[in-house]
């Protein structure tokens, strides 16, 4: 099988896009944080603190969804932990996000040695099964890709779709988006930009950790404390690939998802007995790093991204 073959192949688009899942949670949380002006370096442990969240909920009983919305809320905890450090505070946005991942992925360690101590190997769980659409499914090509994913795939584009629609379609969005271009216009409009920007993070950091729980409950069974592999740290790069603008953004991460399936098909090629695995499993990031190099020079971040804003300060 060569390039073009997997590059037309069904199953291949059917892996990005779930691969893309994941990130879309994310980086829509994250785009939304950095579009109220507060950068959120918590996101990878706060990924990994949704997986495991999520995991343990449905283990311990409780239904898939609600072991979503489980995670959701445990997100958006350490969102309004970092919102507090950074905002009315007005502590160093890198330091405390920083802080939040250590702390996060910490606290997930620790209470999953308190809830299975005795457990060598990870238990498994029934995740989410594959829903095909009537009639779509059966188109060729993006038939099995976009339509006969899990629910939790149709919920990430679902969600990039509402963000862009909030973001630029309603009073609310042009709030937050002023909120990380000129504090002082929210001010001025008697609006209060802490309030904005406490509840961007709060609800960001809820996206995020659905991403998280996206793994362990839509793509793996278990829960396994490398799984989430610097993703939170691609979706940073995410946001900035995609110009601080929703629709890149996840054209961005079915790009990145492409370059990751693309690289798993490769190492069963010749290509792949003749070249180390490690250049396979470097080829995404590279790529991603080269794409990023070249589209953000066209995209400006948000004016006041990672400034403090105090009421009544000029």
């Amino acid at each position: 099988m060569d390039i073009l073959d997997i590059l037309i192949s069904a199953s291949f688009w059917a892996a990005a896009v779930r691969i893309a899942s994941p990130l879309i949670f994310a980086t829509m949380g994250e785009l939304i944080c950095e579009r109220a002006g507060v950068l959120n370096l918590g996101i990878e442990g706060i990924m990994v603190i949704g997986a495991f969240t999520g995991w343990i909920t449905v283990y311990a009983g409780a239904g898939l969804w609600f072991g979503v919305a489980a995670a959701m809320a445990v997100g958006m905890l350490f969102g309004a932990l970092h919102g507090v450090l950074t905002v009315p505070f007005g502590l160093s946005q890198h330091v405390v996000g920083l802080g939040v991942t250590l702390l996060a992925a910490a606290v997930a360690a620790y209470a999953y040695r308190l809830a299975l101590p005795e457990v060598t190997s990870p238990p498994r769980i029934e995740p989410f099964q594959a829903l095909e659409i009537p009639w779509l499914s059966a188109l060729p090509l993006i038939g099995p890709a976009f339509f006969a994913q899990t629910p939790m795939t149709y919920l990430a584009f679902a969600v990039a779709g509402l963000t862009a629609l909030v973001l630029y379609r309603t009073p609310l969005g042009l709030a937050i988006r002023a909120a990380g271009e000129s504090p002082e216009a929210v001010e001025a409009q008697g609006l209060s930009v802490t309030a904005l920007r406490m509840g961007a993070v709060i609800v960001g950091s809820g996206l995020m950790a659905v991403g998280g729980a996206f793994l362990t409950m839509s793509a793996f069974s278990s829960f396994f404390f490398e799984m989430v592999n610097g993703r939170g740290w691609i979706c940073i790069a995410l946001v900035v690939f995609g110009a601080w603008k929703p629709g890149k953004a996840v054209l961005g991460a079915l790009l990145f998802a492409a370059f990751d399936a693309l690289q798993i098909r490769l190492q069963q090629t010749p290509l792949g007995a003749a070249l180390p695995y490690q250049v396979f499993l470097m080829a995404p990031y590279i790529l991603s790093i080269l794409a990023l190099i070249l589209m953000s020079r066209r995209g400006a971040a948000p004016a006041a991204l990672m400034t403090p804003y105090n009421k009544g300060e000029r």
